[in-house]
């Protein structure tokens, strides 16, 4: 391998939105995440709503007053 060209790789921290803290290793000392083992749906067991530039409310607003029909046959 060449010498001088690869990054260092050094001791990172890893934060969470949800205020989970763990060490790991990188080449960036800091990385900030929004979705963390603790708090995603699939391995927490709780289903929440992670909603994202509005598109919840957005989805509500736009389908509100759409009535839904059954064909019965």
């Amino acid at each position: 391998m060449k010498e001088g060209i690869h990054p260092e790789y050094v001791e990172c921290n890893v934060s969470c939105n949800c205020g989970n803290v763990f060490k790991t290793r990188s080449v960036m000392p800091e990385i900030k995440i929004t979705i963390c083992n603790t708090c995603h749906p699939f391995y927490s067991g709780t289903q929440r709503l992670i909603d994202t530039q509005g598109r919840i409310d957005r989805f509500k607003r736009r389908y509100a007053n759409v009535k839904t029909t059954v064909k019965k046959t």
